[in-house]
């Protein structure tokens, strides 16, 4: 599954690419937060906060003039579309991103590969499985760094605010998370303060 994040002021074309994008690219789904993949279209100014926000991103950036280049993170492609390019741009940025260190977070000796649902105790060489909603958790926290997160937070922000979530599923899924990776290592992954989390980073004790 990719999940594709597409952020545009014409709403026509960004409600016209999300229906071709979910029919033509399998197992994409189109989301407002925590996305693999971005595709944008707008100033170029406006892109760097975009950039700020999802730092290891890759991002699909449709302009007006220039050439189709890019990197492994920033894809330029020239308008009008052609949309199988398009689909096969996302779909390669997608698997690029899996594996590579852009495409990886690292914190406090971890290191998470979001594509893979890997995540590595750098220190021991460990890796550990995880599911969606575990990958989803720890993206969110590390994007809030070195904030505290509530549950309402991850409510809406992990399960797109799914009324079938209660505050039990949250700290359900975190407990199994910091048992499935700090069993062995005696280090924080998360740490948890007044109903909040947030992720352990080098700065905390």
């Amino acid at each position: 599954m990719v999940k594709i994040s597409i952020i545009s002021d014409n709403n026509e074309l960004k409600d016209d690419l999300a229906n071709q994008l979910s029919r033509f690219v399998s197992g994409a789904e189109i989301v407002t937060d925590s996305p693999d993949v971005i595709v944008y279209d707008g100033k170029m100014l406006s892109a760097q906060s975009v950039r700020a926000d999802y730092a290891s991103v890759p991002i699909i950036y449709l302009v007006d003039d220039g050439d189709d280049i890019g990197d492994e993170l920033n894809i330029c492609l020239k308008k009008p579309l052609r949309l199988m390019r398009l689909f096969d741009v996302v779909r390669s940025a997608n698997n690029k991103l899996d594996g590579s260190e852009a495409g990886c977070l690292t914190f406090n000796d971890y290191r998470l590969y979001p594509n893979k649902r890997e995540i590595i105790d750098l220190i021991s060489g460990n890796v550990f499985k995880l599911t969606e909603k575990e990958v989803g958790i720890i993206k969110y926290l590390y994007r809030k760094a070195p904030e505290f997160v509530s549950k309402n937070d991850l409510q809406i922000n992990v399960w797109q605010y799914n009324e079938d979530v209660t505050t039990h599923t949250i700290e359900t899924h975190i407990y199994r998370l910091r048992q499935k990776v700090e069993q062995d290592n005696g280090r924080r992954l998360i740490i948890t303060d007044k109903g909040g989390y947030k992720l352990k980073t080098d700065k905390d004790a």
